[in-house]
């Protein structure tokens, strides 16, 4: 398949889904999922409008930013939960933390919403069909509410796609794809055209996104300003933005790889953690970073991938400093299931100039000046002379590559 992978993942009725789960882990005996329900505005006043809907709520007509006394009008024996931000933030962290360690090329850009660029680690995994299904069949068994994913060649083609059929559903809207996919549509489901631009445009006799596509751009800029061009570059499947992930500040600096050869051992497996803990601790120190945080990272060989992190006593961007508490928690993580992939993220991140203060259980502070001498000197060696210019002994027969 030619041209990028990406991406987008989309909660199926998100604050919805996330109360539903709430209320049964409390005890409830109804999934207001499986009834006509909504989330938002007082209860018992009937204020504020509709944030989510289920899908018998959908029958009655009830849509998403109506008002709920519209919405009990429409269906008396409608259910309303008071919206939990700060639960929805704590379900959207959880989500995020997973799809983020499955692919480092990852944009959250909403609370329930996110894209990947799946394309630099396709040929580590199934057709992206096949790939997209097991991460949404993983989510539901790891978390309990559903996703779509939409998978294309562009980002606004792969949004388009996961508002496709739903819910629990993969749909692909790839450029060569849109004539039978999207041209069809009414110019109501084409992203960002909002009830004005719908309305102008069946003015102009605009009636579906292919009519949209096949118009004069100059008419459509002259009617819609510049949202007209958008439109049209969309309707047309155009698109150059890119997945842009988080700045490494704000993210971490982390590293992962995926083995020729499933790992079952522990040795083997910490030499992977080594290289990658030199690899990581490298850049950190080229960042002018110190690290607070480590996680080690593990994708098993049935494509699971689980998680663990511990705090490092004193902030540091020492490879053996990371090594020493990445091993220790994989120790604490693995089950003895053949792994498939090894990673390790730090984060908490402070500037390497603020000041540090060191405690008694980390190293002597002769012996972490040494340290940083010793790893600043194999940072200049392999600058100069090439990353293969200095190797560990334990690794001389190590044959795993490093994604630096």
């Amino acid at each position: 398949m030619q041209g990028p992978i990406i991406f987008h993942i989309d909660v199926n009725s998100a604050f919805l889904s996330w109360s539903a789960l709430t209320l049964l882990q409390e005890g409830s005996d109804t999934d207001i999922r499986q009834i006509p329900s909504i989330v938002g505005g007082d209860i018992s006043k009937r204020h504020g409008v509709v944030l989510a809907k289920s899908i018998p709520a959908k029958a009655y007509g009830i849509t998403t930013g109506e008002p709920v006394v519209n919405a009990y009008r429409k269906c008396p024996t409608l259910v309303s939960v008071t919206p939990d931000h700060a639960m929805y933030t704590r379900k959207s962290r959880a989500l995020m933390e997973h799809l983020s360690a499955i692919c480092p090329e990852f944009e959250q850009v909403s609370i329930d919403e996110c894209y990947m660029n799946f394309t630099p680690i396709a040929g580590e995994y199934l057709p992206p069909v096949a790939s997209a299904t097991r991460i949404k069949d993983e989510i539901f068994r790891l978390f309990g509410f559903t996703v779509n994913i939409g998978i294309s060649d562009r980002k606004v083609l792969a949004k388009m796609a996961s508002d496709f059929e739903k819910p629990n559903k993969v749909h692909t809207l790839f450029s060569h794809e849109i004539s039978e996919k999207l041209w069809p549509l009414p110019v109501s489901a084409l992203f960002l055209c909002g009830r004005s631009s719908v309305d102008t445009l069946h003015k102009l006799g605009i009636l579906s996104i292919g009519d949209l596509a096949h118009s004069d751009p100059g008419i459509l800029e002259s009617h819609l300003k510049s949202h007209g061009l958008v439109l049209w570059n969309y309707a047309n499947g155009r698109d150059d933005s890119r997945v842009v992930p988080e700045p490494a500040q704000a993210k971490g600096i982390g590293n992962s790889t995926t083995v020729s050869r499933d790992i079952e051992d522990y040795d083997e497996a910490c030499k992977v953690l080594l290289q990658l803990a030199e690899s990581v601790g490298r850049r950190l120190r080229k960042q002018h970073f110190c690290a607070g945080l480590v996680c080690t990272e593990i994708k098993y060989n049935d494509f699971r991938s689980v998680s663990h992190q511990g705090i490092l006593l004193t902030p540091s961007a020492s490879t053996d400093a990371i090594y020493r508490k990445a091993c220790e928690l994989f120790k604490e993580l693995w089950n003895g299931t053949p792994i498939r992939l090894l990673g390790i993220r730090t984060t908490k991140l402070t500037e390497d100039t603020e000041p540090v203060q060191l405690n008694l259980f980390d190293y002597s502070q002769s012996g972490s000046e040494k340290q940083q001498r010793l790893d600043r000197a194999l940072d200049t060696i392999r600058l100069r002379y090439g990353q293969d210019a200095v190797t560990r002994g334990s690794l001389l027969d190590s044959t795993i590559d490093q994604d630096d």
